[in-house]
């Protein structure tokens, strides 16, 4: 049986190299072919984006080079999830079936499920408010909390839904599904940045929580009912805010998601089999991960000399604009504050170098 595994992202460098460390070859479609994403795949393809037409053509020169049954999708898809019924005819595709996949986007069909199981959510509908405030708009395919912004009544609005604004700490917890039950991996922190109107961009998240394990519990509650409903398989993940005692699901992310880079083992080789494991992941350290955004227009110079664990690194010469990914960033210490001293140890020492535009 052949290991080689076709892999299609926006950015598929984490899922690379999760490959690679379990044995696999990686064969990789994405978007940024970036340096270490090139680095750990046999071969790779860049495409525009991840719709049929764009991918198609790459599909076609990995299944007439190489002998590949298998594929993995991570990000980019909710935006192009007809893409997923084309790669599910070609190869054998891990993780959540296209239809699960479709059900869990589609906004009107998940709130519904939502509200069936009696798991809270912001308040979400379909028609714009009368009165803007203490709304969001959301893109209905949105990614990343790219196009998240507050609701005005001015001017036309992108295919989106409104939600309430809530405040509070988003959260994440990364799990493991089977079709009938759900495998905690591990609860997240996550933090945001704003570009121009976009308030809520996914900037990072560590492996820290103030969650109550009562709270936990409940989630994992949330999750077996979640994953009976959607027949979710695979590495997940669930969005959610905690303000003191009070929890509001936002989404799931049926794909794997960053926050796995955050534990030890072969999450990968779960994903790929449908099952749970028999391992447990204990937080016996903070970890952390991070997007360095531009915040200028900004090169990369010929001299570029990238901290460790730095990754997903542009080769030289590329012009990163406004609000765009750098590159991300990892760090581990005994504590939180270890952690977050690290990462901006790190990000000082990249826009030491960077040429700015």
């Amino acid at each position: 049986m052949s290991n080689h595994l076709l892999i299609i992202a926006n950015s598929a460098r984490m899922l690379a190299q999760a490959a690679q460390r379990a044995g696999f070859i990686p064969l990789v479609i994405d978007l940024y072919a970036d340096v270490d994403t090139r680095q750990s795949a046999r071969a790779w393809r860049q495409v525009h984006s991840l719709h049929q037409n764009d991918i198609a053509p790459a599909v076609d020169f990995f299944l007439n080079h190489y002998p590949i049954r298998q594929a993995v999708y991570g990000s980019g898809f909710e935006a192009f999830p007809e893409s997923l019924p084309y790669l599910q005819q070609r190869l054998d595709l891990c993780g959540n079936a296209p239809e699960t996949f479709a059900n869990i986007i589609y906004k009107p069909y998940f709130f519904q499920v939502l509200a069936g199981l009696n798991i809270p959510y912001p308040a979400s509908v379909f028609t714009a408010p009368d009165d803007p405030e203490g709304w969001l708009s959301k893109p209905l395919h949105g990614q990343g909390g790219i196009g998240i912004r507050l609701w005005r009544t001015e001017g036309g609005a992108p295919a989106c839904y409104w939600q309430e604004q809530r405040s509070g700490i988003p959260h994440s917890v990364l799990f493991l599904a089977d079709g009938r039950h759900a495998q905690v991996i591990g609860f997240n922190r996550q933090w945001t940045v704003a570009h121009g109107e976009d308030l809520f961009i996914f900037a990072g998240v560590i492996n820290q929580t103030g969650l109550s394990d009562k709270q936990k519990s409940l989630i994992g509650r949330w999750l077996k009912g979640l994953v009976t409903a959607f027949n979710l398989k695979g590495l997940n993940s669930l969005d959610f805010i905690q303000d003191g005692g009070d929890l509001w699901v936002l989404e799931i992310n049926p794909r794997p998601s960053a926050s796995m880079q955050l534990y030890p083992g072969d999450l990968l080789a779960c994903h790929i089999s449908g099952q749970l494991s028999a391992q447990s992941w204990p937080v016996t350290q903070a970890s952390a991960y991070q997007i360095i955004y531009a915040p200028c227009d900004l090169g990369i110079p010929t001299t570029m000399q990238w901290p460790e664990n730095c990754m997903d690194v542009p080769p030289s010469g590329v012009i990163c604009r406004t609000g765009q990914p750098i590159c991300s960033i990892i760090a581990h210490h005994k504590t939180a504050q270890g952690v977050g001293e690290q990462l901006q140890y790190q990000q000082r020492a990249i826009f030491s170098q960077l040429h700015f535009i």
